[in-house]
């Protein structure tokens, strides 16, 4: 039995819980009899023992030995009143049974299982107001920081309940902010709701804070920026909690307490999944992805992990970013199942060994070049990388009848300017071509959304290196606008997608309002502790061959209608290419021989819409 108390504290509490269980059906047998058991002794002695007995078993069976008192909940209570229930039963059930032999008073029974419930939850509920809300020793902490909490909900006052089970960590809650009025005056755990968001700086002054921390993991980021703004007035430090995408398990800690970043305010709503819909087509299936070591490849495979997949096919060509997702995933993911492919979607006889092998019956497929200025000084590594890469993966979805097809495009697929973008616009007819082969409910969609924040190459990291070397920040454009969403947000979406079996479809995300990237530059800098043009220059650099100043999500002639996913639309039309292979084959064999020119004619034959110059200086 011991086995089951692995250690010394969970051995003194097993005792004295004992010890204090079995003390109260003595005082339950003195209070019934006025304090004078005579004649009662050997029934009071008979008892004691064999509920000893049965209330070790209990504590064992029940283990509430081993909850921890300190941070006692509702779900330990539970557990405690199942336990007394029990026994206090099993009392009064012998006390009638035993009658008239044995004369036990049935109201013994009663009385113990309220003094039971009354001593032992108040010796919980005791040790943990004493430990968390009043220890006197946490006020011998030296340098603790005044908290002003941004957000009295839920978030909030977790965040607050971390800190004060973790004095160590120098953070003293001392009142809330928030919008809503009919929280104003009230007081949650103890500490005041002192006024909404633009009273900050009034209660930085009264309350003397030095850091506000901003709990509000599911708000938009126009709210997260008012409220850094007012923060930016006071003389307080302030950080954040994550948003609503990083809080996968749902409880705030204070490790994931971190600096404001860019990311919080440009935050959307958090997306509502139809998560039965996904299941329908993941859950014990074999998905493969493709550029699986990619930020959206991985991405994907980490939000499969919560659809019960039967396997996970993850393929990429780069070693070490495989290398780094598996170690996340045995670390945070150990229920996925996963098999590793180290390959190119260019090999098309390495690629279909993994379908004979594997047999995927769902692919999502990830891997593509997509840095646009070296597309255009290597227009034939994109084309045999997207184009080819594309039409092997889908002739051979086909052949071996994968059920869904989900290819990743991009809004630079839209009146393309870049030899990138030309190759991804093949890439959807590629995939529209597939849907045409299919059968039997079989869905193949191209899903287009635009830039990615924190993506590998993606302006934020740049800007982020640059203000940390002392600037300057490099801008191409200072009108230069982009459409902006999380990894997690457009990872999700691309699996919502893949759910809505709109077959031979080009599905569009709701990418939210544009971004000027001036202004995102600007913001980063003035995060980071700058100010800019002050401490941080930027500099205007110009634009690079094929890039635009605003990326369309769709054509004027394209159009959207909306699906059953508020955040998914579908594209009207796409090209179609009537004799798409011939002019594949073309353009894979003028891209072998590496004649630029002609490779961009080729591209244009595809895409009419596809516009480029001749000769192009690049300027990375």
């Amino acid at each position: 039995m011991l086995k089951k108390i692995n250690n010394y504290r969970d051995l003194l509490k097993f005792f004295f819980e004992i010890f204090t269980w079995t003390s109260i059906t003595v005082i339950a047998f003195l209070l019934r009899l006025d304090g004078d058991i005579s004649g009662y002794e050997t029934i009071v002695l008979e008892s004691t023992f064999y509920l000893f007995i049965a209330k070790t078993a209990a504590i064992y069976w029940y283990s509430t030995f081993r909850q921890s008192w300190r941070n006692t909940g509702f779900r330990d209570l539970f557990a405690l009143i199942k336990s007394v229930s029990l026994i206090s039963f099993l009392f009064l059930t012998a006390a009638l049974l035993m009658r008239p032999q044995v004369t036990i008073p049935l109201s013994v029974p009663i009385i113990e299982f309220f003094l039971s419930l009354f001593i032992l939850s108040g010796i919980r509920v005791g040790t943990r107001f004493f430990m968390v809300y009043w220890n006197p020793g946490k006020e011998k902490i030296k340098g603790r920081h005044r908290i002003l909490i941004a957000g009295a909900g839920e978030s909030g006052n977790m965040a607050v309940r971390e800190m004060l089970r973790h004095p160590e960590a120098g953070m003293q809650p001392v009142a809330f902010l928030d919008d809503d009025k009919s929280k104003h005056g009230q007081k949650f755990l103890g500490f005041p709701v002192v006024g909404n968001i633009d009273d900050m700086e009034e209660a930085v002054i009264n309350h003397k804070i030095d850091e506000v921390l901003i709990a509000m993991p599911s708000e938009s980021g126009k709210v997260i920026r008012r409220v850094v703004n007012n923060a930016r007035k006071t003389k307080a430090k302030y950080r954040i909690i994550p948003s609503i995408y990083d809080l996968i398990s749902g409880k705030i800690t204070i490790n994931q307490i971190r600096n404001v970043d860019v990311e919080d305010l440009l935050r959307r709503e958090p997306v509502e999944l139809n998560t039965s819909l996904i299941k329908d087509y993941i859950e014990g299936k074999v998905v493969l992805v493709t550029g699986a070591g990619g930020s959206i490849g991985s991405e994907i495979v980490i939000q499969l992990s919560g659809f019960n997949p039967e396997k996970v096919v993850i393929l990429g060509r780069g070693e070490n970013s495989i290398h780094n997702l598996i170690n996340e995933i045995d670390f945070n993911h150990s229920n996925l199942n996963y098999s590793i492919r180290i390959g190119d979607v260019r090999d098309y006889h390495t690629i279909e060994r993994i379908f004979i092998e594997d047999k995927p019956d769902v692919v999502f497929h990830a891997a593509a070049h997509k840095h646009v200025p070296l597309m255009e000084s290597n227009p034939e590594q994109a084309v045999l990388n997207n184009v080819e890469g594309t039409r092997n993966l889908v002739n051979l979805s086909v052949k071996y009848k994968v059920s869904h097809f989900v290819n990743i495009s991009t809004d630079k697929a839209v009146k393309p300017t870049s030899v990138m973008g030309a190759t991804k616009r093949i890439s959807e007819q590629i995939v529209q071509w597939g849907a045409g082969q299919s059968t039997n409910g079989q869905v193949y969609v191209s899903v287009r959304f635009g830039n990615v924040l924190g993506s590998r190459g993606s302006v934020v990291p740049k800007f982020k290196e640059q203000i940390k070397r002392g600037g300057p920040v490099s801008i191409t454009h200072p009108d230069m606008i982009r459409y902006f969403m999380t990894i997690p947000e457009a990872s999700q979406l691309v699996l919502q997608a893949g759910a809505l079996r709109m077959n031979g479809s080009v599905l569009v995300l709701d990418m939210g309002e544009p971004v000027n990237i001036e202004k995102m530059a600007r913001d980063l800098i003035t995060l980071s502790g700058f100010d800019p043009d002050k401490d941080i220059k930027i500099e205007y650099c110009g634009m690079r061959p094929g890039e635009k100043l605003f990326e369309e999500l769709l054509t004027a002639e394209e159009g959207t209608d909306m699906t059953q996913h508020e955040k998914i639309y579908v594209a009207k039309s796409v090209d179609t290419i009537h004799d798409l292979s011939e002019k594949l084959d073309h353009l894979m064999d003028v891209s072998r021989n590496g004649d630029i020119d002609k490779i961009k004619r080729a591209i244009k034959q595809i895409v009419p819409t596809y516009q480029y110059q001749q000769k192009k200086v690049i300027n990375y």
